[in-house]
């Protein structure tokens, strides 16, 4: 099995920028306003929900990149949730994946954010009333502002990759990028990145960019046919 995706994948940080906005123009605009500390005083908190693949570790790990930012996932631990002053955005991701101890230390953190004026931004698969966590962090994850993130349709992807593919001079044949879609994980990180290895590909076997070379990559990249 080849290595190229996630070679590839690897090479690109996740930004506000790179993230294919779709449906989600007023999220992101929110999360700029957090990024320079430009929201309301009143909008310290903000929860993002969706389905898998949607964007939501993209977004928090964009504003993890900000100096005084810190990124904390459901399996960190303990010290990852104190409070430290010179840390002014906290990032708690797949809330719902929270053991108990970390629910303790989750809600904690919680009211220290409140009590010294930092932000929280936190993410989960279901809204904080559908979470089968502690009643009290429920109601703290529904502090603030709650956001589902919107996945992108499939006309919305194939948009998408297309710029991209333009953007880098890459001739894609009709029916290549539909196929990859449906053929393929369905996230935009793993297809950016498979257009990406797809480009490479075709420079290291010469041949153009066709949907049976796109096939033979699938295959050689063993991922199984529908």
């Amino acid at each position: 099995m080849r290595q190229m995706l996630l070679d590839l994948g690897a090479e690109k940080p996740q930004t506000l920028d790179t993230f294919v906005v779709g449906r989600n123009a007023e999220l992101l605009q929110r999360l700029r306003l957090f990024a320079q500390r430009g929201a309301p005083s009143g909008d310290r908190f903000l929860y993002l929900w969706g389905e898998t693949a949607a964007g939501k570790t993209h977004l928090l790990r964009a504003l993890a990149a900000l100096p005084d930012a810190r990124y904390i996932s459901a399996g960190a631990p303990a010290h990852d949730f104190s409070f430290d002053s010179r840390i002014g955005l906290y990032l708690m991701d797949d809330c719902h994946d929270l053991p108990a101890d970390s629910q303790i230390e989750a809600f904690a953190l919680f009211n220290q954010v409140r009590e010294n004026g930092a932000l929280l931004v936190s993410a989960g698969n279901k809204p904080p009333l559908g979470l089968e966590l502690r009643e009290d962090l429920r109601t703290r994850l529904g502090w603030g502002l709650v956001y589902q993130v919107q996945g992108l349709t499939d006309e919305e992807k194939i948009a998408a990759l297309t710029q991209a593919a333009q953007a880098r001079g890459i001739s894609l044949p009709p029916g290549v990028l539909p196929y990859l879609i449906t053929h393929f994980r369905r996230d935009m990180r793993s297809l950016s990145a498979m257009l990406d290895a797809l480009d490479q590909y075709s420079l290291e076997t010469q041949r153009p960019i066709t949907l049976p070379l796109l096939r033979s990559l699938l295959q050689l990249e063993g991922e199984p046919k529908p």
